[in-house]
């Protein structure tokens, strides 16, 4: 192992969105909590989807040496990035990807801004299969667009795509693009193969644009397979844009640097017409410099920070079976992400909040924020240490326990 993941890393005073800061009313503000650091009165962060853990050394170590150098000018990112990003792709999801086809980003939620705004009209719809990452809605309603929802199916205590419901909803001729979210946040599934080909037939019949976010493609389970949605067929890769990071796989999430990989000639050109207009082509110096040194030297870093996350997922699931059976904790198959179902509670959203937010002091993402599909879930980030957990758990059945 590279690191001590049991290590709790002191992450106050860095300016860290996770740790300092709370949401409300869809504004992120400093927290008064951010000065309680230790013991009960301490707030546990789970919201956010960043890591607890240092990131790679070779990451470290290349920021270091780049730093030392004292100059921090206009950068471009060196050829060297795309061949370490295309190696990873080829040899971890295999698809052959020419660097030309590639373009940097500060995230991807912004480049779904940008895609939204250079290739649609005003009116236009977009596609979400909810409970999803809310950020994706706000993009389209934020840029004139009407949200259009299939939601996931619950089943059995698992999601599955509705393909009845978006055959009929992506027939709609209004409905111009679909934003697939694979594998899916918030409800931890990996799509399998069978499941994105029937997805993608139908959205190619219908002639939509397919955005396979990816962005959690490499946070996958032990004998579960992630299957990036161009390598299915030349014509599912001619009729989609993929985006991920190394920001979610190596924890460089504040260092802005996304990957948008667009191989349709036609779209890509649509897409850099309008990064030129919203002068958004600058890149974070230090980005593309620590990505390549996690693309060439972070594999083994990343395999153990997995095994330790698949662990806190099993020891979550076996200790709220154990002390909190009432709450269902859904089947995770990648990411470092839980969804829990607390409806058997009968509790109000607002009532929820206390007992968990103000009670327990546990801050995580409630399940409304991703659609009216989340509603009575929470999201856990469980990319921490393992004592950090325990502590957050033990809270939330004394509370529940107790009212």
């Amino acid at each position: 192992m590279t690191q001590n993941l049991d290590q709790e890393i002191d992450r106050m005073g860095t300016q860290s969105v996770k740790w300092e800061y709370i949401m409300r009313d869809g504004v992120v503000l400093h927290g008064d909590h951010a000065d309680k650091r230790h013991g009960a009165e301490r707030t546990l962060p789970m919201w956010v989807a960043d890591m607890d853990f240092r990131c790679p050394p070779a990451a470290i170590e290349a920021i270091e040496k780049r730093a030392a150098h004292g100059i921090y000018g206009y950068t471009k990112p060196a050829d060297s990035y795309f061949e370490a990003m295309i190696a990873w792709a080829e040899k971890h999801y295999g698809w052959k990807i020419e660097q030309e086809w590639m373009t940097l980003a500060a995230g991807v939620v912004p480049a779904i801004n940008i895609m939204i705004q250079g290739m649609l009209q005003s009116g236009d719809k977009v596609l979400i299969q909810p409970p999803v990452y809310y950020p994706f809605a706000r993009s389209i309603s934020n840029n004139g667009m009407e949200v259009v929802e299939s939601a996931l199916l619950y089943e059995n205590g698992r999601y599955l795509m509705d393909f009845d419901d978006l055959a009929a909803k992506a027939a709609d001729p209004a409905v111009k693009m679909v934003i697939l979210c694979s594998p899916h946040n918030p409800v931890a599934r990996v799509w399998n193969k069978e499941e994105l080909t029937r997805f993608g037939e139908i959205c190619i019949e219908n002639d939509l644009i397919i955005v396979s976010d990816e962005i959690h493609g490499d946070l996958i389970y032990d004998g579960v397979e992630f299957v990036s949605f161009p390598t299915i067929s030349e014509i599912f890769a001619d009729n989609c844009i993929v985006c991920n990071a190394p920001s979610k796989t190596f924890n460089l999430a504040g260092l802005q640097t996304s990957n948008i990989i667009i191989k349709n000639e036609e779209w890509r050109k649509l897409y850099r017409q309008q990064v030129a207009r919203n002068g958004t082509h600058s890149i974070n110096i230090f980005g593309p410099i620590a990505a390549e040194a996690s693309y060439r030297y972070g594999r083994g870093w990343l395999d153990d920070v997995m095994a330790y996350v698949q662990e806190n997922y099993r020891f979550m699931a076996a200790y709220l079976a154990e002390h909190l059976p009432q709450v269902d904790v859904i089947q995770a198959e990648g990411t470092y992400l839980v969804w829990v179902d607390f409806r058997s509670l009968g509790l109000s959203p607002e009532d929820r909040k206390v007992l968990i937010m103000d009670k327990a002091k546990v801050y995580l993402d409630e399940g409304e924020m991703f659609g009216i599909e989340g509603s009575g879930f929470e999201r856990f980030n469980i990319a921490c240490p393992r004592s950090i957990l325990v502590e957050a758990l033990e809270r939330l059945v004394e509370v529940i326990e107790n009212g």
